[in-house]
């Protein structure tokens, strides 16, 4: 079942996460805007999605930005970014500046809050998320509204994410790879074990590590310390993500070059995977960063007591865009 709730505009919401909205109405139904040129530029908003009412924030690019002419009615790409776990749409919005880096773009932009304050990014049900897939239609749920409403381009839908939020965005990737025109992770790694998600077809990703990560290492974490909250799911190495990627895209061979502050790994998507033909000279890329911990590369927000360092030698958020928007290999 899905319904569409009140949409209510955010004053000053750069800071404000704002607090959640009442339950869906047939009068918020007819209230939703269409994405022109009078809608409000950020809006918090609900869902009703297999019985649960799901939020998340939307920011629309100014019309001029949306549209070459200026009339802001055409269709624009679309990202949605998920939080970490114990964090929500506000903490990642603040830590990633997202959403003005993809306005910028002309770009949709919604960040959807987790249930609990977290995702369902494995495939294993447990006794916090007994249905695996919850999240996993709900983002399909939202594409299509915000196609429908927003006038999202359904070419261009793109997901990323930070850790929790990370490894979500590759179970979208690797369950629905012709839903997206691409992927980004940071700090996230494809689960395993009876939890394991694996790539499906060729989409191009893009895995964004720290070297240092002392919460959820490069290496992966294939027995995680249990957590009281939620179980920690066991994950591949960041590498071996990337490569999984690769591989159901039918790539070659990779390419490692060192860059300033860190080491980019590229494989380029091949044809003989099916659906090949329509990623055609899309690439999978892997760029571990140097004196980084489990933080955003380029944040100006202080990360939790723990966490590491935030690497200034790379902006995550532009590399990320300009990965999605143009997913070759000089990227």
């Amino acid at each position: 079942m899905l319904a569409l709730a009140v949409v209510l505009p955010l004053a000053g919401c750069a800071t404000d996460s704002g607090s959640p909205d009442t339950a869906p109405s047939a009068s918020g139904s007819s209230a939703v805007g269409g994405g022109t040129a009078t809608a409000a530029p950020e809006v918090r908003a609900q869902l009703r999605v297999d019985g649960d009412i799901r939020q998340y924030l939307l920011h629309r690019p100014p019309a001029q930005a949306a549209d070459g002419d200026g009339n802001g009615d055409g269709p624009k790409p679309l990202l949605i970014a998920f939080h970490g776990r114990g964090a929500d749409a506000a903490e990642l919005r603040a830590k990633t500046r997202l959403e003005r880096a993809a306005t910028a773009r002309g770009m949709l932009v919604a960040f959807p809050e987790g249930l609990g304050h977290g995702w369902g990014a494995g495939a294993q049900a447990t006794k916090q998320r007994p249905d695996p897939a919850l999240d996993v239609r709900f983002t399909e749920a939202l594409i299509k509204h915000l196609v429908r409403t927003e006038r999202a381009d359904p070419d261009q839908v793109y997901v990323a994410g930070f850790s929790n939020g990370g490894s979500m965005a590759l179970r979208m990737a690797a369950e629905r790879p012709a839903l997206l025109a691409g992927a980004a992770s940071v700090s996230g790694q494809l689960p395993t074990g009876d939890a394991a998600v694996e790539p499906t077809g060729p989409v191009p990703v893009m895995v964004v590590y720290g070297a240092d990560d002392p919460v959820r290492p490069l290496a992966g974490l294939p027995s995680p310390p249990p957590d009281p909250e939620e179980p920690i799911l066991p994950t591949r190495s960041a590498r071996d993500s990337a490569a999984a990627f690769a591989a159901a895209g039918g790539a070659g061979e990779p390419v490692t070059r060192e860059e300033k502050g860190y080491d980019r790994t590229v494989w380029r998507l091949g044809k003989d995977a099916p659906g090949g033909d329509r990623r055609s000279g899309g690439t999978v890329q892997l760029l571990v960063v140097d004196d980084a911990g489990h933080t955003w590369p380029g944040s100006t927000v202080p990360p939790p007591e723990g966490f590491g360092p935030v690497s200034k030698a790379l902006d995550a958020t532009d590399t990320i865009l300009d990965f999605l928007t143009d997913p070759g290999p000089g990227h």
